[in-house]
């Protein structure tokens, strides 16, 4: 199983830090979680293409977990690639409507290119065939505690607790081959996801604020600190964990260090983009 960080940071534009977004490799499946803004553009700086991409799975619909999803769809389309797997919390379906149906906001991009005879004989040239339908991903809305069967792989969801009761929120626990990668989406620390977390070789977590750093209390009780992460994480036996998600101004110069201070066990990293794991050790 190898694990690709392409997008580390929040919804604050950062030339560091694209929004979120994890490429997981198992046998020949490709499931990226999340989808966020500038992802795309790390999916192909880590040598992959869209269409490469077989499975997509959302934590939630807020943004900087979605917004390169068009991309995505589109470019894999146009590279003539199988349709992606989607799952995600509704309306994902409605979304998809909205930017793909025949009234979508990308509706007159697909006529033009699909109806158009220059731009069917570009279609025709790359081993294409007519008439070209439109995007088609395979879609599939989720509620908690669902999960996703692969080729060897099976994904289970637990509750997040970030956005209700205006958006359904999920973490995942990807097992296969004998290990298990969590990713907690964005999310207190709640019964749900201890449980999710248990005995992880890796555990992803957001991370959206530092332990000296003193919010509104609201911001406070859904957003953990680095400490409250691992020690969350050490109650339910994970052996590794990568902090992401961050904010610019925690990038400044010692912040890192303040994030790690006081952090004995588990071992605990700050994900940047671009890292590249398999289960329990880095390797770039």
């Amino acid at each position: 199983m190898k694990i690709t960080l392409l997008g580390t940071g929040s919804p604050e534009a950062n030339a560091r830090r694209a929004s979120s977004g994890y490429l997981v490799e198992i046998g020949s499946d490709r499931i990226l979680f999340d989808c966020g803004g500038g992802v795309v553009d790390r999916l192909l700086q880590a040598g992959r293409q869209p269409s490469d991409i077989t499975h997509l799975v959302f934590t939630h619909l807020h943004s900087d977990h979605m917004i390169d999803y068009a991309r995505l769809i589109h470019a894999a389309w146009d590279e003539g690639g199988a349709p992606i797997a989607v799952y995600g919390p509704a309306p994902i379906r409605t979304v998809h409507e909205r930017l793909f149906g025949r009234e979508g906001a990308l509706a007159f991009d697909l006529i033009a290119r699909t109806e158009l005879e220059q731009s069917q004989r570009v279609w025709v040239d790359r081993g294409g065939t007519l008439p070209r339908p439109w995007p088609a991903p395979a879609i599939t809305e989720i509620q908690a505690g669902n999960s996703i069967d692969g080729d060897g792989w099976r994904i289970t969801s637990a509750t997040a607790a970030h956005a209700q009761p205006l958006l359904d929120c999920f973490g995942f626990r990807l097992e296969a081959d004998g290990q298990v990668f969590v990713y907690s989406g964005d999310t207190a620390i709640t019964p749900e996801i201890e449980a999710l977390c248990q005995d992880a070789d890796f555990l992803l977590h957001w991370c959206y604020r530092l332990d000296d750093e003193d919010l509104h209390p609201a911001l406070n009780a859904m957003s953990p600190s680095p400490q409250q992460i691992a020690a969350m994480a050490a109650r339910a036996g994970v052996k590794q964990v990568v902090l992401t998600h961050f904010r610019t101004h925690m990038d400044a110069v010692g912040r890192h260090a303040v994030a790690l201070a006081g952090i004995e066990s588990p071992p605990t990293a700050i994900a940047e983009d671009l890292m590249h794991f398999t289960l329990g050790e880095e390797s770039g």
